[in-house]
């Protein structure tokens, strides 16, 4: 069974999305592969490399402008883990067209960045 916590931050402030660009408002649909881009601003502090890369990220559903993410982190004890929740809630949230965003912790199956980090990754994680 997969647990799962899901986190609404008291905070409506967006992340700075670097040199991301915004999709247009003109009534598109969201794209998960859009989101899933987009993610890449959020970068795990204590490794200096963005959640997709590291494989952080299990999952992005759109459905009518809903949002979910499903992520985990590099352990359950993550110190970062509520600020890189929050950031990733933050770029959904403040996706244009966005209703509701989810952002779920997930821990099954636990991170193993052999198999989910990018290949990018694994070189500067030193995983050959």
């Amino acid at each position: 069974m997969t647990e799962t916590q899901s986190q609404e931050p008291g905070t409506s402030e967006r992340p700075n999305l670097g040199a991301y660009n915004e999709p247009s408002t003109g009534g598109e649909a969201i794209v998960p592969d859009d989101v899933r881009e987009a993610l890449k601003a959020v970068v795990d502090p204590e490794i200096g490399l963005d959640i997709v890369n590291l494989g952080l990220i299990y999952n992005v559903d759109v459905h009518e402008n809903n949002i979910k993410v499903e992520m985990t982190l590099t352990g359950p004890g993550c110190p970062v883990g509520p600020m890189l929740q929050s950031q990733v809630y933050g770029i959904c949230a403040g996706w244009p067209g966005a209703r509701n965003v989810q952002v779920d912790l997930v821990w099954s199956p636990p991170w193993d960045p052999r198999a989910m980090a990018s290949e990018e990754a694994k070189d500067v994680l030193g995983i050959w």
